[in-house]
């Protein structure tokens, strides 16, 4: 195991802790990774029968919305196409993060965020296209918090996190109390690494099966492409590199959990270029010129 920390400003969310000397235990905000680790929750719950499988129509779980669920075009999502962000609907995230247009941040300023994500104007037909959405994975958090009767912290510590022993972590929440689904998360890189072993694992950790193998497969499979040409299956991004299957859990500010099933290896990122528009470049370069050559 190669470790290497620094120092650095550290927020959660846009707001500054100051400078930071990080090290393995301290925390860190791992944005939209959030959105990879949620899947896994819900993975988890859909073994235990606690939440509707992909193929289930979206809107039979909101019922607090007929209105919305008597238009003929909603009532055709599925949870499929929030857990592909293909839900055909307007969202830009695109924007920055501390502009109330920006989407996302909309939600969060929204009396009633679930509402807002499903009365979008309706782009396209649901599954036509990949479009970055939070507001995609807010739904699913939704409906493990509504099926497990838990919040997304205290079902993700019971059926993840404690198993794998992760003993420290925070969940942000909006302003209505509800833990971010979608960016939410702050860990310490060790404990992120632990997720990715648990990928590389097919669910399992110390012999002890977490999460159910067929929906490791099923969340890893591709089924659209992003706007910049990855593939993109159950909120995690699949591409190659190096010749390499690759397996991606990205946030903002260079946030990164990668996994390489044929190397056996698992890589965690955390980074502070939030908002930077080349904050990519620098886990890419990590690990197109430090990491992999030193496997080779």
């Amino acid at each position: 195991m190669l470790e290497y920390y620094g120092a650095g400003e550290d927020f959660t969310w846009g707001d500054s802790l100051g400078v930071v000397e990080f090290g393995p235990e301290t925390l860190h905000d791992i944005r939209s990774v959030t959105k990879s680790v949620t899947v896994l929750l819900y993975g988890i719950a859909l073994g235990e029968g606690l939440v509707p499988p992909p193929a289930e129509p979206l809107l039979q779980r909101f019922p607090q919305y007929p209105d919305l669920a008597a238009d003929p075009r909603r009532a055709r999502l599925t949870v499929e196409h929030a857990l592909t962000m293909s839900l055909g609907v307007e969202w830009r995230e695109d924007l920055p993060y501390d502009s109330p247009a920006n989407a996302e941040i909309a939600m969060e300023l929204a009396p009633d965020r679930y509402r807002y994500i499903l009365q979008r104007p309706i782009l396209e037909p649901p599954g036509t296209r990949w479009t970055y959405c939070g507001g995609a994975t807010a739904l699913l958090g939704r409906l493990i918090a509504d099926g497990t009767g838990q919040s997304l912290p205290q079902y993700a510590q019971a059926v993840l996190f404690a198993p794998l022993g992760i003993g420290s972590f925070e969940w942000m929440t909006g302003a209505d109390a509800v833990a971010s689904a979608a960016s939410g998360l702050r860990l310490a890189p060790r404990d992120l690494a632990r997720l990715g072993e648990l990928v590389l694992a097919e669910g399992t950790w110390d012999g002890q099966r977490v999460v159910p193998a067929d929906w490791i497969r099923t969340m890893l499979q591709p089924r659209l492409q992003t706007t910049w040409g990855t593939q993109y299956g159950y909120q995690w991004y699949i591409e190659s590199i190096g010749g390499h299957r690759l397996l991606a859990g990205m946030g903002n500010g260079g946030q990164r959990l990668f996994v390489l099933p044929d190397l056996d290896l698992t890589v965690a990122i955390t980074a502070g270029n939030y908002d930077d528009p080349d904050q990519w470049q620098t886990p890419l370069t990590v690990l197109e010129r430090v990491i992999l050559p030193a496997m080779a």
